[in-house]
């Protein structure tokens, strides 16, 4: 028996067939047990977010302690020990249990939504990333009741070869990169069939939404980075224990070659972190400023430039290590071109701002505050691509600055626009707006106050990685930081309590609430197991404003036909 159509007064309304629900209901589990076994794409990405919150907490924690310790001259409050394993947790929880999960994550959810597709394209395979993603942070954490790493979350040789850490603290952040790797890159196998064979009629490369470019690019780029990323860290490992020495010069190895190789995973990885960040900015920016995208293939072609530009510039992080000026003129070089396409997209948000409707929710600004954040952090890194330059500014603190203003100013508040965006289709309720803006406001004042004075620290000659200091002309640089790293943690509470509010009280949401472009708006919030029952044909890339405009005239017609008027105008 087929499936039958009738219409509704919001259009038409596909009821599937008896069969199907009797197997919907059949399917479906209840109770904890079933986000243990689930394939559903949508409850993988909620447990992935919720796992990165956790890890978000212990990292903020890791670096509030860090600031503690440096909010005053000669403190005693950590060991040197101490120091080096919590700048070591606190870093690599960031990179690669946070930032870069996180956009697995939001894209888990919202991929199959909304190129139309009903799953992803391999979904165990979906569920056993998120599993060893969780295992590899566990394996780190465990760690911390024994013997924590301590080499950096760059872990440079010799440092973190068996002499200098003889601990097995540097085991378990091998594991960890091991494990959270290989889920990330069964994760961008998964995203890129997913894209490539499951979007929805009529959606072409051309209507695709830029969100799902930035994920497909930024899988691309997973698999190239985070696999050579495992080769290395298995030779560290052999190195350690089984007597191999690819990093000992001694033994005929190099030390640079470590360098060479994290960086060549270390640089496209800057990009793994903000590319699916632009994305967000380019699906929120066009729907509260109710207009189009402003240059919607201009955006998407400058996405694949920095991709394949950030892989040509990895030797600009070792500007003091023995190289020839001219090899060191083609990085600085190339460091400079990537800011081209950089610059498209953001003059291109800007246009689509400007003479805009726009209509200032929490996660439009969390948006503003973000480019704002990001082309700071690039201006700077303009200035540490100039290799005389980078030599004296190299190993202090305006590195450490100008490093949390690309990767961490534009991917935080990406990640918290993404979730003020999407919660309403997640959870089917509204979070506090007066709330939002309470945590927006603290988050950009204390982001800036944390790291904008670091440039000035480090210009002054503070050396990062420094656990204590006694020259107190550091000292307001770098009590100031502290504060405003407490700032953005009272913005993180804020922020939690508003989604724990929000679950059991918010307002409720709706299919739309936004009036949005893409076509997980299409469905109900939260969206039902199977996505669709009918898939929409695409008919340009913004697919939402088609059906509405459809649904309008078939209304139009339909109260014209109860009415007696004429069907024609």
């Amino acid at each position: 028996m087929a499936a039958t159509t009738e219409p509704t007064s919001t259009g038409l309304r596909t009821r599937p067939r008896p069969q199907i629900i009797a197997h919907r209901a059949q399917r479906e589990a209840t109770g904890w047990t079933s986000w243990i076994t689930t394939t559903d794409h949508k409850k993988i990405g909620i447990m992935y977010l919720a796992t990165v919150l956790v890890f978000f907490v212990l990292g903020g924690v890791e670096a509030l302690l860090m600031r503690t310790q440096l909010a005053v001259p000669d403190n005693t409050l950590l060991t040197p020990e101490r120091y080096n394993q919590i700048l070591t947790m606190h870093g690599t929880t960031m990179v690669f249990l946070v930032i870069v999960p996180v956009w697995a994550g939001f894209a888990n959810y919202l991929l199959p939504l909304m190129i139309g597709a009903r799953d992803v394209a391999f979904p165990r395979l979906n569920a056993w990333s998120y599993w060893m993603y969780l295992f590899g942070g566990l394996a780190l954490y465990m760690s911390m009741f024994f013997s924590p790493p301590e080499a950096g979350w760059f872990s440079y040789v010799p440092l973190s070869l068996k002499q200098y850490s003889g601990t097995n603290g540097q085991e378990a952040w091998i594991y960890m990169v091991h494990l959270t790797g290989l889920a990330s890159i069964i994760g961008a196998i998964n995203f890129i069939a997913t894209i490539h064979n499951m979007r929805a009629p009529g959606m072409g490369w051309g209507r695709m939404p830029l969100f799902v470019w930035t994920i497909l690019i930024y899988s691309y780029l997973i698999i190239i980075a985070l696999t050579s990323l495992a080769a290395t860290v298995t030779m560290l490992l052999l190195d350690r224990n089984f007597g191999t020495a690819f990093f000992d010069p001694a033994q005929g190895g190099s030390a640079l070659l470590w360098q060479h190789l994290f960086w060549f995973f270390g640089h496209p990885e800057v990009y793994i972190l903000v590319l699916p960040a632009f994305g967000v900015f380019s699906e929120i920016l066009p729907v509260f400023a109710r207009k189009p995208i402003f240059g919607y293939k201009a955006i998407a072609a400058a996405t694949a430039g920095i991709a394949f530009l950030g892989m040509l510039v990895w030797a600009h992080h070792m500007f003091a290590t023995p190289m020839s000026t001219v090899v060191l003129a083609f990085f600085m070089l190339s460091s400079f071109i990537i800011a081209v396409p950089t610059g498209v997209k953001i003059f291109n948000w800007i246009a689509t701002l400007w003479r805009g409707t726009v209509e200032w929710t929490v996660p439009l600004l969390y948006c503003v505050g973000g480019i704002a954040t990001f082309t700071m952090g690039g201006i700077t890194g303009i200035f540490l691509a100039v290799f005389p330059i980078d030599w004296q500014l190299t190993d202090t603190y305006f590195v450490v600055a100008h490093f949390h203003y690309t990767a961490f100013g534009a991917s935080a508040f990406a990640m918290l626009a993404a979730l003020y965006f999407w919660f309403p289709k997640i959870t089917g309720r509204m979070l506090s707006e007066s709330l939002g803006k309470v945590g927006f406001a603290l988050m950009f004042v204390g982001f800036h106050l944390t790291f904008l004075i670091q440039h000035s620290a480090g210009l002054s000659g503070m050396p990062r990685r420094i656990y204590e200091y006694s020259n107190h002309s550091w000292t307001a640089y770098n009590f100031i930081s502290t504060v405003g790293a407490f700032m953005i943690a009272l913005s993180v509470a804020i922020t939690v309590i508003g989604i724990v509010y929000a679950l059991k009280h918010g307002a409720k949401a709706g299919p739309d609430p936004w009036k949005a472009n893409t076509l997980e708006w299409f469905t109900p919030s939260p969206p039902p197991e199977n996505n669709f029952d009918v898939i929409p044909r695409v008919r340009s890339v913004e697919p939402m404003k088609d059906i509405r405009r459809e649904i309008e005239q078939r209304t139009g017609v339909e109260q014209r036909y109860r009415s007696g008027q004429p069907l024609q105008r």
